[in-house]
């Protein structure tokens, strides 16, 4: 019995068929990909696309940086920003505030 996919899953078709590969190489040739892909304004897996020839989908993306917080890490930011652990949104505010003072002073 063959059943139709959803409409709001087929889209997704073409991206359950992909295959993920993680290379294991050298930590020069990492680190060149990836300084690399920051320079041209990609990430290292569209840099590796690139040199492999591949298409890249270039829809813009939004430039930011992720990471990841666990429940201890917000105590101990709200301790450090003398904030209640609930204010995550204001202890994001001043994390923030600390990368750019970060960059800038550095």
């Amino acid at each position: 019995m063959s059943r139709k996919l959803p409409e709001k899953w087929q889209s997704s078709v073409k991206a359950v068929k992909a295959t993920q590969v993680a290379f294991d190489m050298d930590e020069k040739i990492q680190l060149e990909i990836r300084k690399e892909a920051l320079e041209d304004g990609l990430s290292p897996s569209d840099k590796i696309r690139d040199i492999l020839g591949l298409p890249i989908n270039r829809r813009p993306k939004r430039p930011r940086l992720t990471v990841s917080l666990s429940a201890d890490d917000y105590r101990v930011l709200a301790e450090k920003y003398q904030l209640d652990v609930d204010q995550q949104l204001e202890i994001k505010r001043k994390l923030m505030d600390d990368l750019i003072n970060y960059i800038n002073n550095n």
